[in-house]
């Protein structure tokens, strides 16, 4: 990877306009056709039915009548639906709002006949490229009702649980049914903190083995990623304190019990956060002592160099002024002229000179320790 393919994180920001009106349904950009799939259940059976509009929901509600619903509802691309359900149930329009309006950090709100909670759902690809949408739950009655931004399956294990006879969870209320969707949310983020650790144990390897610039350009990608997460887990850990301290009937006391268990759950996924921040900052830290060591390594080859040719140099230089022993016209002889230039076989002394102290640096830098780790 390099600088101009260092992935993105897919910033939300808020739509509409200043001073607009509150409770406008505005439909996101690129939002998908709306997809309903409902469940009904009780101890005894698991009624399903999927369509297109309210009305596959209003329909099972007239026939199952003691069952706990779940309608999911992918894709939000559709106001007048969101209008329906909302006029139908009696939701508020600022509820409504916010569940179009997909920027929105995780909180929990209570009402008169209903509770209302959002989450950021994330997901993450092998190259930890995130996924980061919004989920929505109402709890109203016997029913929950969840909306999804796209059509991935999120939730196969709490629709496999609910698929099973002899499940628990066909015996608790809707409150219940939130918990586990919020359960699974904070799960999703596990998986890509786990994902993250892989590739952060992967950086250090290679930091080890063969650093390159692009140690640096991962690393940054995935300090981003872990500050989407961060942004994510802390407000969702103040969320499900609200599920845990609210007074609604619709969260019993059984389900604060497997709250609590969330909520340690959101303490763990900070921990973790924080744990493998530091260690993205102690990988840029590293690379970049290892590449200053590096480069004390080859100013320090270089240097050596350099010290053994001065003198070599110096000898040279002082061969090559040239200077005459005797006058060409008069021939008389020059005193404190270089006299050794005519010397017979000068040349091989001098050379001979110059390798002797060439060879006397060597030894001497060698005895002092500079060669150890070239």
């Amino acid at each position: 990877m390099n600088a101009n393919q260092l992935k993105r994180v897919k910033i939300h920001r808020r739509a509409g306009n200043v001073g607009d009106k509150p409770g406008m349904i505005r439909v996101p950009e690129g939002a998908l056709k709306p997809h309903i799939r409902i469940y009904s259940y009780n101890e005894r059976e698991l009624v399903k039915a999927e369509g297109e509009d309210i009305s596959v929901v209003l329909n099972q509600l007239k026939e199952c009548t003691d069952h706990t619903h779940w309608i999911k509802i992918n894709g939000l691309g559709d106001a007048k639906l969101i209008e329906e359900i909302g006029d139908r149930l009696h939701i508020n329009d600022l509820v409504l709002e916010d569940i179009m309006n997909t920027h929105q950090r995780p909180k929990f709100d209570e009402y008169d006949e209903y509770v209302f909670g959002t989450s950021r759902l994330i997901t993450s690809d092998d190259k930890c490229l995130l996924t980061n949408t919004q989920f929505s739950v109402i709890v109203k009655d016997n029913m929950v009702i969840s909306f999804e931004e796209t059509y991935e399956e999120n939730f196969e294990g709490l629709e496999k649980r609910l698929n099973t006879p002899t499940s628990p969870i066909r015996g608790f209320g809707p409150g219940f049914i939130c918990y586990a969707l919020f359960d699974t949310v904070i799960d999703w983020y596990f998986v890509a903190l786990n994902q993250i650790g892989e590739q952060l144990e992967a950086i250090e390897d290679r930091i080890y083995d063969k650093a390159d610039r692009t140690i640096m350009y991962d690393t940054q990608h995935l300090k981003r990623t872990l500050i989407v997460l961060r942004r994510a887990s802390w407000p969702e850990r103040d969320k499900i304190n609200d599920m845990i301290r609210t007074e609604s009937p619709l969260i019993t006391k059984e389900t604060k019990t497997y709250l609590r268990d969330a909520y340690d759950h959101c303490i763990q996924i900070i921990d973790l956060i924080e744990s493998y921040k530091e260690i993205s900052a102690s990988n840029i830290d590293l690379y970049l002592s290892m590449v200053s060591n590096r480069m004390n390594e080859i100013m320090k080859v270089l240097t050596i160099i350099s010290v053994i040719f001065i003198p070599l140099t110096f000898v040279a230089g002082v061969y090559g002024m040239n200077f005459a022993p005797a006058d060409p016209v008069t021939n008389k002889p020059l005193p404190a002229n270089m006299p050794e230039l005519y010397e017979p076989h000068g040349y091989v002394y001098c050379v001979g000179i110059m390798v002797l102290i060439g060879i006397l640096q060597v030894v001497f830098f060698w005895r002092k320790g500079w060669f150890t780790r070239l």
